[in-house]
């Protein structure tokens, strides 16, 4: 099998979670890797959203942002953020990928300010934009991000975008759409997912040559275990070469090995 870094690592192992005939709103650089990889591979029907408006793509190669032209090329609507967000609030969205510059053990996001005061903060981040309505709207949240200490905290400085709040029956109490919330956090180190009645985050794969106890001392809070967990599947050699030949031919997100 070909080498892989931890990116195309994670592209891969997101890829998966996405089957053909459901439908998943991305930004650009690795969720949208994952979303064309799967488009690619096992997902033919799989239906792409862009949050500036672009609805099934024929992406002929990796868009730079959510407005590059590439985003609305051949695709079934040249929509507007509009139709984006009002097809997520009417339940037509199945998936979303998300990140930010914290996280916490429920799932909650922030990319707005790190610090406790909101109109002076040590660092303003670039907020929302729609990731709010997509981790409120869409049925399932997934999130790609590199795992250290600092990003994954005990409580994050903001709640840019819901995750399962106080952990519970929070998030339905607080009136978001029943059955929608964090579903999957992939990292460089592993898979996560919540537990189904505490809803915090548990690891369920750990990346090869890698452990639970690595995993740990990389998160600022404590994790659960599942019972039986696994080592996280390395990439395929076919899936390496869509994603390197047809997905990312520039290494604009894989980088270059």
């Amino acid at each position: 099998m070909n080498k892989y870094n931890s990116m195309e690592l994670m592209i891969a192992v997101a890829s998966r979670e996405l089957e053909d005939g459901a439908s998943v709103a991305v930004g650009t650089g690795a969720p949208c890797a994952a979303a064309m990889l799967a488009q690619k591979l096992h997902a033919p029907s799989l239906l792409i959203l862009f949050e500036a408006g672009g609805i099934d793509p024929n992406l002929p190669e990796m868009p730079i942002s959510v407005g590059d032209s590439r985003s609305f090329y051949q695709a079934s609507m040249a929509g507007s953020m509009n139709d984006i967000m009002s097809a997520c609030a009417r339940g037509f969205v199945d998936y979303t990928f998300l990140g930010g510059a914290q996280i916490d053990m429920y799932g909650n996001l922030n990319s707005t300010i790190i610090g406790d005061n909101y109109s002076t903060p040590k660092v303003r981040l670039p907020g929302s934009g729609g990731a709010n309505d997509f981790g409120s709207l869409c049925w399932r949240m997934m999130v790609m991000t590199n795992q250290d200490v600092r990003r994954f905290v005990q409580k994050v400085d903001f709640i840019t975008t819901p995750g399962w709040l106080e952990g519970g029956d929070s998030r339905k109490n607080s009136g978001l759409p029943l059955d929608t919330g964090p579903y999957k956090i992939v990292t460089d180190m592993g898979v996560l997912d919540f537990e189904p009645d505490s809803k915090r985050m548990r690891v369920i794969s750990v990346n090869p040559g890698l452990s639970f106890t690595d995993i740990q001392n990389n998160c600022g809070f404590e994790l659960l275990c599942a019972k039986n967990i696994g080592e996280t599947k390395p990439p395929t050699d076919r899936e390496l070469e869509i994603l390197r030949n047809e997905v990312d031919p520039y290494r604009y997100v894989i980088g270059r090995n």
